[in-house]
């Protein structure tokens, strides 16, 4: 019994995509992030600032 559900419950883990999206477009848009830093240097450096300021809001966010 115990490993019929186990099975049930991974059946419904793959077949459950609710945020699937909002991860594409973010992987989408960090991809495209990277390609203008690479093409663009002036922006670089403004991303590079940008995406310190994230980590460093993200990790404060995560120690509370």
């Amino acid at each position: 019994m115990r490993k019929l559900l186990q099975l049930v419950w991974r059946i419904r883990l793959w077949k459950d995509t609710n945020g699937q999206d909002m991860v594409e477009y973010a992987l989408l848009a960090g991809f495209i992030a990277i390609a203008a830093g690479a093409v663009l240097p002036d922006v670089s450096a403004s991303m590079s600032t940008i995406y310190s300021k994230v980590q460093s809001q993200l990790t404060a966010a995560g120690s509370v």
